[in-house]
């Protein structure tokens, strides 16, 4: 059957949003605040209809994954901040299989995924709280899967407990891009062999969005 490449370029410019957050929050100790949104809400459906539906049913939602993917992918960026995007990426496509296999650790991240619904009514999104909330679920249930993926950036932004936490919050909306792609028919040998492929439909999505 037939690969669905623009399926597997969206849930893969997810994992590249979630990536390019990392490295912004890391060296800059912020980051944008649209596509960070974007990322966060993606957690929030387990059912989805689509995998456009996962990012607001709007490919342009996938901006910053879309043109950090097309970067890393014509190796414009292979040096310095590329090397950790694709570490990042990497780290997360290697964590993703370990959750695979723990049914377990599958069940309580539905079941704490789910609980989040029940803040999003006293509180937004992108608050504090519920920014602790999601990070909390990544450090219970996520990191002890190994092996942890390694941050680097300025050594005083990481020290900041509330830049770290925002760090982990992005890194579990990374996982469930990464999931998603999986799901869809991505595999990693995919970013080697069909490159032009995975580029040509990043150009597209981005031009048709």
């Amino acid at each position: 059957m037939a690969k669905n490449y623009f399926d597997i370029t969206l849930a893969l410019a997810g994992i590249f949003q979630s990536a390019r957050l990392v490295q912004q929050l890391a060296h800059q100790s912020q980051c944008d605040t649209k596509p960070l949104r974007v990322s966060l809400q993606s957690l929030l459906d387990l059912n989805p209809p689509s995998v456009c539906a996962v990012y607001g049913d709007n490919p342009s939602h996938l901006q910053m994954g879309l043109e950090t993917l097309q970067c890393v992918l014509n190796g414009s960026s292979r040096q310095g901040l590329g090397v950790e995007l694709t570490r990042y990426t990497l780290g997360l496509m290697l964590l993703e299989p370990k959750l695979n296999r723990n049914r377990s650790a599958q069940k309580e991240l539905s079941y704490r995924i789910n609980g989040l619904e029940r803040q999003l009514s006293h509180f937004d999104l992108l608050s504090d709280t519920l920014i602790s909330a999601i990070a909390s679920i990544y450090v219970d249930i996520i990191s002890p899967l190994g092996p942890r993926i390694q941050v680097t950036g300025a050594s005083s932004v990481l020290q900041n407990t509330q830049i770290q936490i925002k760090v982990r919050a992005v890194l579990l909306a990374g996982i469930r891009s990464t999931v998603l792609w999986k799901q869809v028919g991505g595999r990693r040998l995919q970013l080697m062999f069909h490159r032009k492929q995975l580029f040509k439909e990043a150009k597209q999505i981005l031009t048709n969005s």
